[in-house]
């Protein structure tokens, strides 16, 4: 079984936020990273802030179809939000497994 080589830059978030990247901790490095509140992010986003709070505390997690419209709304890549999105999914059940999507 092959190993999965990380990103430079998946190291360098994971040490800053200490673990595994997941979706709420990246929705909280790009709202911090813009200086911004929660109430503000999350309209951008398109949700309540108690919403965006519950997904950064990892209480709550998103579709792939809600992750690729937040990467859109923020013009980020929709492949990545996408696949943090299911890996969450699996990590939360405990499947042991890595995510690696495509565009079809």
């Amino acid at each position: 079984m092959g190993t999965r080589k990380k990103s430079k830059a998946a190291k360098f978030l994971e040490g800053l936020t200490g673990g595994p990247l997941t979706m709420g901790k990246i929705l909280i490095s790009i709202r911090v990273g813009e200086e911004m509140t929660q109430a503000e992010f999350a309209k951008i986003l398109g949700i309540s802030r108690s919403n965006l709070c519950d997904i950064e505390k990892g209480r709550r997690f998103i579709s792939a179809e809600m992750a690729a419209k937040f990467a859109e709304s923020l013009g980020d890549s929709k492949k990545q939000f996408i696949r943090i999105a299911l890996q969450d999914q699996l990590n939360r059940v405990g499947l042991k497994y890595h995510v690696n999507i495509d565009a079809a």
